[in-house]
């Protein structure tokens, strides 16, 4: 009989689970914790419980941990991990650096099956999806590889060292394939581990009705919307699920999301010379953003090998911007980070099975 893994256990999972071995209840409540902010690799490690009780309980369980396949480290501090999954596939996870933050860009799926043209990870198909404890042992596995970033800096996470600070669904993968697995992951990062919702942003290419069903189902994060266009032709060539859900459908689903006031949606848009970086397709964003609590992250293409597109003139860049600013939008020009290790936004490509 195969053993039982703790971790990919719910919390009523591991309630029944107790139950069964005739242990009363509060061990789920102690076992938890072990595992999602003391963050134990065995049922060893969990010394609360008597030699005898560990002993049982490894017997016909135990705590699985992802696999450092390879850590690479860019010139500018951007720390890219490979993971390896049970199964022998593997996943990417990118730690990025800022001055008072750290910031974990984790996967949702093993490669992805959105084919963007502007992006390495959607060019490798998909695999599978993850469960809900392979997402939340990124932020474990990485957490107990870095170190707070002031040492005085209160730890973010239960338990944890203060090393990452922000956590972005925006690695390997859409996550809205995956809403079931990424709902429970999103209980088990704000509940089991102490995580603010505030800090925690999640990405999609824009499945309309799932950004529905997310809302209603999950805790309420940050949610940024994969745009890059201000038409359907273009965005139909950069991104084949707008055939599926268009601009105006995924626009509509984004008015309806019940926002504090304080809130924005984050529109991402990566600026392709010659193709939607012109001053009309700026003055075309403004419209169509207005009545959306919003704001813009402008994303320079990151050229990768084999791409047909180009990065767009810095000045163009900052023509864009100009205008949407002008109209009161916030925008930003994202700096890509990690370029020379294949760690900047768009270019995952985990060498999986």
């Amino acid at each position: 009989m195969s053993k039982i893994n703790l971790k990919a256990l719910s919390k009523a999972a591991m309630e029944e689970f107790v139950k069964e071995q005739g242990l009363p209840a509060y061990r789920a409540k102690q076992i938890l914790p072990w595992i999602y902010e003391k963050k134990a690799e065995s049922i060893e490690d969990i010394t609360e419980f008597s030699r005898e009780l560990r002993k049982r309980l490894s017997d016909i369980a135990y705590i699985s941990n992802l696999k450092l396949l390879k850590r690479q480290v860019s010139e500018d501090g951007t720390e890219k991990f490979l993971f390896g999954l049970e199964d022998g596939e593997s996943i990417e996870s990118v730690l990025i650096p800022d001055e008072d933050r750290h910031t974990l860009c984790i996967s949702s799926q093993v490669g992805c099956a959105m084919s963007c043209g502007f992006c390495l990870t959607g060019g490798i198909g998909v695999k599978r999806n993850l469960k809900a404890h392979e997402i939340v042992d990124q932020i474990i596995a990485v957490s107990r590889l870095v170190k707070p970033i002031i040492p005085s800096h209160p730890p973010l996470l239960k338990g944890g060292t203060g090393g990452i600070t922000n956590i972005v669904f925006m690695g390997m993968g859409e996550p809205l394939l995956n809403l079931d697995e990424v709902v429970e992951a999103l209980h088990r990062i704000t509940e089991f581990m102490g995580f603010s919702k505030r800090r925690i942003t999640l990405s999609t290419c824009g499945i309309a009705p799932k950004i529905t069903e997310l809302y209603r189902r999950a805790p309420h994060v940050n949610l940024a919307v994969s745009l890059n266009a201000a038409t359907d032709e273009v965005r139909n060539r950069l991104m084949s699920i707008n055939k599926k859900y268009p601009i105006r459908v995924l626009l509509d689903a984004c008015r309806k999301i019940p926002l504090s006031p304080r809130d924005r949606i984050t529109f991402e848009y990566v600026m392709i010379d010659g193709i939607n970086d012109s001053l009309s397709d700026a003055k075309r964003l403004v419209t169509l953003l207005r009545g959306i609590p919003s704001k813009v992250n402008l994303i320079p293409f990151n050229p990768f090998a084999g791409s047909k597109f180009k990065r767009p003139s810095d000045e163009r860049v900052l023509a864009f911007q100009e205008i949407l600013v002008r109209e009161k939008i916030y925008t930003f020009i994202r700096k890509s980070k990690g370029q020379d290790i294949l760690a900047a936004c768009g270019q995952l490509k985990a060498n999986y099975k």
